[in-house]
């Protein structure tokens, strides 16, 4: 089995993943959006064509087309909130959604075939890859699922917390490196960490948000010690309603990561988003938003409202009913084992653990990326 694990291949982890949902390359944001909001997925992936690599309907020469790049919930919010958009948030959601797709685009998502290794879906994680796209298998056999929509196809993707917690599974053939504490891995990043202050204004982690989202990880809060209080996550932000980009926009760090709190964000922080815009005559803003959540969701009764979050009469804040996370820091110590965070992060599905000191100090963060590294090495000498 040890010398067999880096040969296995990526079709075991796709058992029981749904059917990829993919939009149009040529969509609009609002496109994005609800679909996000219909599937209650973290991302949307687009279909275009982008790989040369990969055969085209038919079999006919030219470019395939392929799943070549994804749209998150925080990629809209982060949208809505540049200064160009204020004024007219509706005509920025009729936007082609090439707007609001990350810079790294087709990199963070790769195709692979279900007969690919392990190691090999490992080495393109490593190599910057958040989703890996495969084709689905039938239940019964190794023939192919077959979808008119792409390339007669039908596809599932897999995320480093796929591979991660499959390798979980055979832990014990990597002994003794899960039981050593993290600091003696050379895991911990301390160069990279994106922190806001407390008190500062939540708009100026703006540029941070997208850059944790690329790196799957989040934005630190700290005070002015430097002890880590909370965090601004990408994933907390896309289970929030639209209307959580005037908050981003008003409130401070420390408010914000009160507002986004699982549970509805405190009356007087709603009170607060709105006596502010008023002052800064951004009302219109606001209500453009509401419209939008009020337009897109599926009904306008009472139990759809408190489905999706919002309450009566569109109130700001709401929640998508796939939240499940808090705007608590998940948190390890230098001398917590490998095996340890694996299991801390996989329990709290986050791809990343803030590393603190004995006095709550930020010291650095583990990321699951980083992980796969130590695990990569190891794979390769039993290859």
């Amino acid at each position: 089995m040890a010398v067999g694990l880096p040969a296995h291949e990526i079709s075991d982890l796709c058992l029981g993943k749904p059917a990829l949902r993919c939009l149009p390359a040529a969509a609009t944001v609002g496109d994005a959006l609800a679909a996000l909001r219909r599937s209650g997925d973290a991302a949307v992936g687009l279909w275009g064509c982008g790989d040369p690599l990969l055969p085209p309907p038919g079999g006919a020469g030219g470019a395939g087309r392929a799943c070549v790049g994804k749209v998150c919930a925080v990629d809209i919010v982060c949208f809505l909130c540049r200064e160009e958009n204020l004024a007219d948030p509706a005509a920025a959601l009729r936007s082609k959604v090439e707007a609001v797709v990350p810079k790294a685009g087709g990199g963070l998502v790769r195709h692979l075939e279900p007969h690919a290794s392990l190691l090999d879906a490992i080495q393109l994680i490593l190599e910057g890859a958040q989703n890996l796209v495969v084709p689905m298998r039938s239940p019964g056999g190794t023939k192919l699922r077959n979808n008119l929509l792409h390339n007669h196809r039908e596809y599932c993707w897999l995320t480093q917390e796929d591979i991660i917690r499959y390798l979980l599974n055979f832990i014990n053939l990597f002994a003794p490196i899960p039981a050593l504490p993290i600091n003696s891995l050379g895991i911990i990043d301390t160069d990279s960490i994106l922190a806001v202050h407390y008190y500062d204004p939540a708009a100026s982690a703006l540029r941070l948000i997208p850059e944790s989202n690329l790196k799957q990880t989040a934005v630190a809060i700290v005070d002015d010690e430097g002890q880590l209080i909370g965090e601004i996550s990408p994933l907390t932000l896309s289970s929030c309603d639209l209307t959580v980009a005037a908050a981003v926009l008003m409130l401070s760090a420390g408010d914000l990561m009160a507002y986004i709190d699982c549970g509805g964000p405190p009356d007087d922080l709603v009170r607060l988003v709105k006596e502010r815009l008023e002052e800064k005559n951004l009302v219109p803003f606001l209500e453009a938003l509401e419209e939008e959540l009020a337009f897109s969701l599926p009904s306008a009764s009472s139990s759809s409202d408190e489905e999706f979050g919002c309450g009566k009469g569109g109130r700001v804040g709401g929640y998508s009913a796939r939240m499940v996370r808090r705007s608590e820091a998940i948190m390890c110590y230098p001398s917590s084992s490998l095996v340890a965070v694996m299991i801390q992060a996989l329990a709290h599905r986050v791809s990343y653990v803030w590393v603190v000191e004995a006095d709550g100090s930020l010291a650095g963060i583990v990321t699951f990326k980083s992980m796969l590294r130590v695990f990569h090495e190891r794979l390769k000498s039993m290859s």
